[in-house]
């Protein structure tokens, strides 16, 4: 596939730490028919920003259920959700403490220590 043909995508991803005012940051990234947004938010780590906080374990730890996020302002699983030609704004979830980036707490109150 020649360069000129290569479609891409464009991920708006919210960028910073619990009381910092919230800035979006894009990133672009190769899109093939398929893919998921958390495909495209593990190639931006590999390939452009390694600084960026996100969390999955389905890969190495066989753990499901960690890499939900805000995708286009509904929570989804990052792993499940399609990636498009487009913009898409990926954010952390919205009703839990951030800790960074997409990475927020998803341990309930009731059993922190």
């Amino acid at each position: 596939m020649s360069e000129a043909t290569l479609k891409t995508a464009i991920l708006r991803i919210r960028r910073g730490l619990l009381n910092e005012v919230a800035r979006y940051h894009d990133y672009n990234v190769p899109y093939e028919e398929g893919m998921s947004v958390l495909d495209a938010l593990r190639w931006i780590r590999a390939n452009r920003d390694s600084t960026l906080a996100i969390r999955y374990s389905c890969i190495n730890a066989n753990a499901c259920k960690t890499c939900m996020a805000l995708v286009n302002g509904e929570v989804e699983y990052t792993c499940i959700a399609r990636l498009t030609p487009d913009i898409i704004i990926v954010e952390p979830l919205p009703k839990r403490p951030l800790i960074r980036d997409l990475v927020t707490d998803t341990v309930p109150d009731d059993e922190k220590l």
